[in-house]
Protein backbone atom coordinates (compact mmCIF):
# COMPACT_ATOMS: atom_id res chain seq x y z
CA UNK A 1 0.00 0.00 0.00
CA UNK A 2 2.85 2.41 0.80
CA UNK A 3 4.25 1.81 -2.68
CA UNK A 4 0.90 2.74 -4.22
CA UNK A 5 0.72 5.95 -2.20
CA UNK A 6 4.32 6.82 -3.09
CA UNK A 7 3.66 6.13 -6.78
CA UNK A 8 0.54 8.32 -6.71
CA UNK A 9 2.39 11.09 -4.85
CA UNK A 10 5.11 11.04 -7.53
CA UNK A 11 2.40 11.21 -10.20
CA UNK A 12 0.78 14.14 -8.34
CA UNK A 13 4.13 15.95 -8.18
CA UNK A 14 4.55 15.60 -11.96
CA UNK A 15 1.00 16.84 -12.42
CA UNK A 16 1.64 19.89 -10.20
CA UNK A 17 4.71 20.75 -12.27
CA UNK A 18 2.42 21.16 -15.29
CA UNK A 19 0.55 23.97 -13.53
CA UNK A 20 3.18 26.59 -14.34
CA UNK A 21 2.79 25.86 -18.07
CA UNK A 22 -0.71 27.35 -18.21
CA UNK A 23 -1.01 30.74 -19.81
CA UNK A 24 -3.85 33.22 -19.54
CA UNK A 25 -7.17 31.46 -19.35
CA UNK A 26 -10.81 32.15 -18.76
CA UNK A 27 -13.99 30.14 -18.75
CA UNK A 28 -17.10 30.85 -20.74
CA UNK A 29 -18.38 30.66 -24.27
CA UNK A 30 -18.43 32.80 -27.37
CA UNK A 31 -21.90 33.29 -28.81
CA UNK A 32 -23.24 34.97 -31.90
CA UNK A 33 -26.18 37.35 -31.74
CA UNK A 34 -28.07 39.21 -34.45
CA UNK A 35 -29.13 42.81 -33.88
CA UNK A 36 -30.78 45.53 -35.92
CA UNK A 37 -29.19 48.97 -35.99
CA UNK A 38 -32.42 50.95 -36.43
CA UNK A 39 -31.42 52.81 -39.60
CA UNK A 40 -34.24 52.86 -42.15
CA UNK A 41 -31.99 52.44 -45.20
CA UNK A 42 -29.88 49.59 -43.76
CA UNK A 43 -30.30 46.04 -45.07
CA UNK A 44 -31.12 44.86 -41.54
CA UNK A 45 -34.35 46.88 -41.67
CA UNK A 46 -35.75 44.26 -44.05
CA UNK A 47 -37.71 41.66 -42.07
CA UNK A 48 -36.14 38.79 -43.99
CA UNK A 49 -32.63 39.93 -43.02
CA UNK A 50 -31.33 38.30 -39.80
CA UNK A 51 -29.55 41.46 -38.65
CA UNK A 52 -25.96 42.45 -37.95
CA UNK A 53 -23.83 39.76 -36.34
CA UNK A 54 -22.26 40.55 -32.98
CA UNK A 55 -20.03 38.22 -30.99
CA UNK A 56 -20.20 37.96 -27.21
CA UNK A 57 -18.06 36.27 -24.60
CA UNK A 58 -20.44 34.98 -21.90
CA UNK A 59 -19.64 33.58 -18.46
CA UNK A 60 -21.32 33.14 -15.09
CA UNK A 61 -19.55 33.90 -11.81
CA UNK A 62 -21.20 33.39 -8.44
CA UNK A 63 -24.63 33.31 -10.06
CA UNK A 64 -24.11 36.53 -12.04
CA UNK A 65 -23.79 36.45 -15.79
CA UNK A 66 -21.15 38.54 -17.51
CA UNK A 67 -20.77 39.41 -21.17
CA UNK A 68 -18.23 41.23 -23.29
CA UNK A 69 -18.63 42.27 -26.93
CA UNK A 70 -15.82 40.96 -29.13
CA UNK A 71 -14.54 42.40 -32.36
CA UNK A 72 -13.91 39.91 -35.12
CA UNK A 73 -10.15 39.56 -35.51
CA UNK A 74 -7.27 39.53 -33.01
CA UNK A 75 -9.51 40.25 -29.99
CA UNK A 76 -11.82 37.31 -30.72
CA UNK A 77 -8.86 35.04 -31.49
CA UNK A 78 -7.25 35.97 -28.15
CA UNK A 79 -10.44 35.27 -26.17
CA UNK A 80 -11.00 32.02 -28.06
CA UNK A 81 -7.46 30.88 -27.15
CA UNK A 82 -8.00 31.85 -23.50
CA UNK A 83 -11.23 29.83 -23.40
CA UNK A 84 -9.42 26.80 -24.86
CA UNK A 85 -6.71 27.22 -22.22
CA UNK A 86 -9.47 27.38 -19.59
CA UNK A 87 -10.80 24.04 -20.80
CA UNK A 88 -7.30 22.57 -20.58
CA UNK A 89 -7.06 23.89 -17.01
CA UNK A 90 -10.42 22.35 -16.09
CA UNK A 91 -9.21 18.98 -17.40
CA UNK A 92 -5.98 19.35 -15.38
CA UNK A 93 -7.99 20.25 -12.27
CA UNK A 94 -10.21 17.16 -12.60
CA UNK A 95 -7.12 14.94 -12.96
CA UNK A 96 -5.50 16.52 -9.88
CA UNK A 97 -8.69 16.11 -7.86
CA UNK A 98 -9.10 12.44 -8.81
CA UNK A 99 -5.46 11.74 -8.00
CA UNK A 100 -5.72 13.42 -4.59
CA UNK A 101 -8.88 11.47 -3.79
CA UNK A 102 -7.09 8.20 -4.60
CA UNK A 103 -4.22 9.19 -2.30
CA UNK A 104 -6.65 10.10 0.50
CA UNK A 105 -8.42 6.75 0.23
CA UNK A 106 -5.13 4.81 0.36
CA UNK A 107 -3.63 6.63 3.35
CA UNK A 108 -3.99 4.65 6.57
CA UNK A 109 -6.21 6.10 9.29
CA UNK A 110 -4.17 7.17 12.35
CA UNK A 111 -4.90 5.05 15.38
CA UNK A 112 -5.56 6.44 18.84
CA UNK A 113 -4.10 4.27 21.59
CA UNK A 114 -6.05 5.19 24.72
CA UNK A 115 -9.82 5.24 25.27
CA UNK A 116 -9.76 8.79 26.67
CA UNK A 117 -8.23 10.04 23.43
CA UNK A 118 -10.93 8.32 21.37
CA UNK A 119 -13.71 9.68 23.61
CA UNK A 120 -12.30 13.22 23.44
CA UNK A 121 -11.98 12.98 19.66
CA UNK A 122 -15.57 11.76 19.30
CA UNK A 123 -16.86 14.62 21.47
CA UNK A 124 -14.85 17.16 19.48
CA UNK A 125 -16.18 15.88 16.15
CA UNK A 126 -19.74 15.65 17.42
CA UNK A 127 -19.55 19.24 18.69
CA UNK A 128 -18.26 20.40 15.30
CA UNK A 129 -21.15 18.81 13.42
CA UNK A 130 -23.74 19.99 15.93
CA UNK A 131 -22.53 23.57 15.48
CA UNK A 132 -22.83 23.28 11.72
CA UNK A 133 -26.35 21.88 12.05
CA UNK A 134 -27.38 24.75 14.34
CA UNK A 135 -25.96 27.29 11.89
CA UNK A 136 -27.98 25.75 9.07
CA UNK A 137 -31.16 25.86 11.14
CA UNK A 138 -30.61 29.58 11.93
CA UNK A 139 -30.16 30.50 8.27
Amino acid sequence: MDEDVQRLEDQRERLYQQLSAFGDFRLGTISETHTRCGKKNCTCADKSHPGHIRYLWNATRLGKSMAQHLRLGPEMEQVFGQIEEGHRFQKWYREALELNEKICRLRPVPEVEDKKGITALKKKLLRRFLLKRREKLKA
